[in-house]
């Protein structure tokens, strides 16, 4: 079922970031991140955020997004009420891993 969230896009930071079990980083730099079954991919704005999102999966591995290419190349972003960044998907040419 489709649910409209009537967000509006907004302009990104120019680098968010996205946390995920390190396991999952094969298919992450094969497919980039999806939104599997929810309504957009989760961003966060720092690391720390990021890392403490990827730890619920096991080790944690955390991406930066390079938003402002994203943004520039026509790829549209929006911010939840508790200050979420959400996309409907990050290609892996705009992925790279954080230390």
């Amino acid at each position: 079922v489709e649910v409209d969230l009537q967000l509006s896009a907004q302009t990104p930071p120019d680098v968010l970031y996205h946390g995920t079990a390190a396991h999952i980083a094969p298919h992450v730099w094969r497919d980039g991140l999806q939104k599997m079954r929810r309504h957009h991919v989760h961003l966060s704005r720092d690391i720390q955020t990021a890392r403490k999102v990827g730890a619920r999966h096991g080790k944690p591995l955390v991406f930066e997004v390079d938003a402002k290419t994203m943004s520039a190349e026509g790829f549209e972003f929006f911010v939840s009420d508790n200050g979420v960044w959400l996309t409907d998907e990050v290609p892996p040419q705009y992925l790279k891993a954080t230390s």
